[in-house]
């Protein structure tokens, strides 16, 4: 399914002294169903493609499959009340316990800007995570690179100047997957979705890195795929922080060329 990420739109461009009507690029945002069996159980604004690895990553990451095999088909349904493509649907395999089946339900709507919102209970954030195994030993110099690397894989931002991106490097820096959203949270559970329908779960064996900052549902996710280094180029929250030490991932902020400040985590 063909999906576009940015339209063009005419506008007016003012500046000191020059006003002119152009054309530019706006990043599309569109709303996203995800079901189980025809059951909704969240709705997400995000930006169109790569829908099942989005599906996908966030049913994982809701502690609602462990892994491939839980999934039996997953797929775009289309109904006249709705967007065509904005609509998938998860049929799960029977041993799905009943418990694992609702734990994504959500009461409210949940925006783009923020996973955490449309949570029906504050404490269904603090969720059993897997422990974290050994710790991927990154040299800082590999760290340093990433911020560039990133921002030259971002094909859509560099149009519309309004997508997150989330991607998975090696330790020597390669970069496995990058994932554009109007959602960073949404561009994480694409990374992640992506890694689990190649059937490479746990993710202990890369570093994750996300092009704003870095909030408490960011590594609450990691942590589900077992990520043991996440980097953000941008600031961590206080609660991000915390979930960060006590599982003993190594969080970085604020990376860019030459710095970066470590928040939890071995040296």
């Amino acid at each position: 399914m063909k999906h576009q990420k940015s339209k063009q739109l005419h506008i007016r461009r003012v500046k000191p002294g020059v006003v002119a009507d152009v054309r530019d690029h706006v990043a599309v945002e569109e709303p996203l169903e995800i079901r189980i069996e025809g059951r909704s159980v969240a709705i997400t604004m995000r930006t169109p493609g790569h829908d099942l690895e989005l599906a996908t990553g966030f049913l994982f990451t809701e502690g609602v499959v462990d892994g491939p095999d839980d999934i039996v088909a997953i797929r775009h349904v289309d109904e006249p009340s709705k967007p065509e493509g904005n609509t998938v649907d998860t049929v799960l395999a029977s041993g799905v316990p009943a418990a694992r089946r609702h734990a994504a339900d959500r009461e409210m709507f949940a925006s783009s800007s923020c996973g955490v919102c449309g949570k029906s209970s504050i404490d269904r954030l603090i969720q059993m995570t897997p422990d974290l195994g050994q710790i991927l030993s990154v040299d800082p110099a590999v760290l340093f690179s990433l911020p560039e690397r990133l921002i030259k894989a971002q094909a859509v931002f560099e149009q519309t100047g309004g997508l997150h991106a989330a991607a998975l490097f090696s330790a020597q820096g390669t970069l496995e997957v990058i994932r554009e959203d109007i959602g960073r949270h949404n561009a994480v559970d694409k990374v992640i979705g992506w890694r689990i329908r190649e059937d490479r779960v746990p993710i202990d064996d890369k570093i994750l890195l996300v092009s704003g900052r870095a909030g408490f549902e960011i590594v609450q996710k990691a942590l589900m795929a077992s990520i043991g280094v996440v980097a953000a180029m941008g600031a961590p929250s206080s609660m991000a922080v915390a979930l960060a030490e006590s599982s003993g991932m190594c969080l970085i902020g604020f990376l860019g060329e030459g710095r970066f400040n470590q928040y939890s985590g071995p040296q």
